[in-house]
């Protein structure tokens, strides 16, 4: 489970290829989806070489790459794909912001994809890569998982109109549901703030301001995952007018502008929220204060009440011979009896005065 801040990793040339994420014992495999209107044809386990065989350029192509450790394997869809090494590097190195490369005809981007982890206050990430070339979408995930089932499916059942569409509609919606799951990671955040924000009007527990800085340092991670994002996102949507920029359909421009406006609401949610967890670390705070000068308080009165009364234990205290009240039968009584009645009347005043 990788921890919720851009770790720095090794210093890497910008050509050296090397996996640097955490999976490094998932099996690399490959998942070939052929589709248009009329007709499906699914492809597993199979060989770069048997691309040529399998590819139809007459209708859309989704190879769905599983696993990024097998790096000479990698060399070889590389090659077939004729994508540059700086690519390659950008799709090893799982230290890597987010971000849009385009040219004449083909489009790469990566991009980060957050999900809580379990029952924890962490966030698990994963480094999500895409390139159409050719009207060919190449998808590079570091492991199996469950982010694009439901598009395989509706692929599949030819729900809605991603089976008369190409492959720019296509990375769309693989883009959106990664956006999805921002929003899931948000909500389980906010869920915990606000079991926070109640723990902060109950305990003074310091573990609570633990978990406080813990979720601020989530959400910053969450923002500076979602900038990159909106910035390629407002790339995509700027390069309409780009005569030379085919690789994607003019039609399908405003699908990438709805996810540049979701991106927006992301930021401005996390803005909300953060503003929320600053609420509930100044009431922390607040209530910390609050604690102290009660404390503070009672001890104040304490020592008020014992001052006369150490006052008169001082006076009578003193060794002189001459003193009238030690020759008196009851003049220990009187003392005792005066100081009892001292300490009634102060804490009668207090009383009054509203001090405690």
């Amino acid at each position: 489970m990788r921890k919720i801040k851009y770790k720095k990793g090794r210093k890497l040339q910008p050509y050296n290829l090397e996996y640097t994420g955490i999976h490094k014992n998932k099996e690399s495999e490959m998942q070939l989806f052929v589709y248009d209107n009329l007709d499906l044809i699914e492809y597993e386990d199979f060989k770069v070489s048997d691309l040529d065989k399998f590819i139809n350029v007459q209708k859309t192509n989704w190879i769905n790459i599983h696993g990024l450790n097998n790096v000479e394997w990698l060399k070889s869809i590389g090659a077939y794909f004729k994508i540059d090494n700086f690519m390659l590097a950008d799709i090893l190195n799982t230290t890597r912001r987010t971000k849009l490369e385009e040219s004449q005809d083909s489009l790469f981007f990566n991009i980060k994809s957050l999900l809580p982890a379990g029952n924890s206050d962490n966030i698990s990430v994963e480094q999500i890569s895409f390139l159409i070339k050719d009207g060919i979408l190449v998808s590079f995930q570091e492991k199996r998982s469950d982010f694009f089932t439901h598009i395989r499916e509706r692929i599949r059942t030819h729900s809605g109109i991603v089976r008369t569409k190409k492959a720019d509609y296509l990375l769309y919606i693989l883009l959106d549901a990664i956006m999805e799951n921002f929003y899931i990671t948000i909500e389980n955040e906010e869920d915990k703030v606000e079991e926070l924000i109640n723990l902060t009007k109950e305990s003074a527990d310091p573990l609570i301001l633990e978990r406080i800085e813990k979720h601020r340092d989530n959400f910053n991670f969450l923002k500076r995952s979602i900038i990159p994002l909106r910035d390629s996102l407002y790339d995509i949507k700027s390069i309409k007018d780009d005569n030379v920029f085919n690789a994607m359909e003019a039609d399908n421009f405003s699908f990438f502008t709805r996810l540049h406006q979701k991106s927006l609401e992301l930021l401005e949610q996390i803005e909300s929220d953060m503003g929320s967890l600053e609420s509930a670390s100044n009431f922390f705070f607040s209530a910390q204060t609050h604690k102290m000068n009660e404390i503070m308080k009672t001890l104040t009165i304490v020592s008020a009440i014992f001052i006369p009364l150490t006052f008169i234990v001082g006076v009578y205290g003193m060794n002189f011979e001459y003193m009238p009240e030690l020759k008196r039968h009851y003049g220990y009584h009187t003392v005792v009896g005066a100081m009892f009645l001292i300490v009634v009347g102060m804490i009668i005043y207090f009383k009054k005065r509203r001090w405690f």
